[in-house]
């Protein structure tokens, strides 16, 4: 539940909405596009030198169809909205977020006066500070935020959170309004860290994940079945949980990641592998064993295969 304060600055009328209650039909493109594009650009947005701010949607009127040239995250304060995102409808209630790719082009339908959202504008190197924390590891949202940050995301170009009941990602999402609302000292960097923390509590939650493409939910899954069950998952097992056939799903995942199942496996015990050798000091024949290799020869050659050098060697170096 967002505090009193923020959402009494959030739902105020604005002058845009007072002209609009007074009978303009249409929105103001000079407060948001260049020339005659449906593109709504940041420089209308966002102050010199920023790279993030917030604004509130605009109610009491359709907003047409429109990209934009930066990224854009809806966060429902209150009550719902209706996007047409793509063609697809998307209902976004109170407390659900919503990351918009810059190939996204979205309609919004009119909002009434309880229907309180706010959008976060904010520019690609925003998150870098925030990608540094999610480390290398592949997941749907690293892959997403990467993709809008080269300006490729094609076949995903949005991701819908419905993560309202979800207490530590609304501290976090509040935390980020009233830094921006507020005139607080350090802003940016407690901005990049809280958003930061905040993608970590959403990788948590893939399940709550909706992206409008059913393959693309399956390979979240995969992901995600690898995530809980790397030391001794399988692909039958995973098969089975996803009621699909084990070489349908085999050749699936080959196509749409280039990778096998295998290989993927390999990569996150890899990862976490890499993670115990540098914040722990438990040994190497343990750290092989936690990650599912009781071969600790195996475990050799495949780490010395990815990262060019041993597990001891990798240890004394970090």
């Amino acid at each position: 539940m967002i505090c009193k304060d923020i959402m009494l600055s959030l739902s105020k009328i604005t002058q845009e909405e007072q002209e609009i209650l007074s009978g303009k039909n249409t929105i103001d493109r000079s407060l948001y596009m260049m020339e005659e594009k449906n593109v709504v650009n940041s420089k209308k947005l966002l102050d010199t030198g920023k790279l993030i701010t917030i604004r509130p949607h605009t109610r009491f009127i359709d907003f047409p169809p429109h990209a934009h040239d930066y990224v854009e995250v809806v966060y429902m304060c209150s009550g719902t909205t209706t996007h047409i995102i793509n063609g697809e409808k998307v209902v976004l209630n109170a407390g659900e977020l919503l990351f918009l790719g810059t190939q996204a082009v979205q309609e919004i339908k009119k909002a009434d006066k309880d229907d309180i959202a706010v959008n976060f504008i904010i520019l690609p190197q925003f998150f870098d500070k925030a990608l540094a924390m999610l480390g290398d590891e592949e997941t749907p949202l690293r892959r997403f935020i990467i993709d809008c940050l080269n300006r490729e995301t094609k076949d995903i170009s949005y991701l819908h959170f419905k993560v309202s009941d979800i207490l530590p990602i609304q501290n976090l999402v509040e935390n980020l309004l009233y830094t921006l609302i507020s005139d607080v000292p350090n802003k940016r960097q407690i901005n990049q860290t809280t958003m930061g923390l905040l993608f970590l509590q959403l990788i948590n939650n893939t399940d709550r994940l909706y992206v409008g493409n059913p393959a693309k939910e399956m390979l979240f899954e995969v992901f995600r079945y690898i995530e809980e069950n790397y030391c001794n998952g399988s692909l039958n097992e995973l098969a089975k949980l996803l009621h699909c056939d084990v070489c349908w799903l085999s050749r699936e995942i080959n196509r749409r990641t280039g990778r096998t199942y295998t290989q993927l496996l390999q990569e996150k015990r890899l990862s976490q592998a890499m993670f115990l050798l540098r914040t722990t000091k438990i040994n190497v024949e343990d750290i092989s064993s936690a990650v599912g290799y009781e071969n600790i020869s195996y475990f050799h050659r495949l780490f010395v295969n990815h990262i060019g050098m041993t597990p001891h060697k990798y240890r004394n170096c970090k």
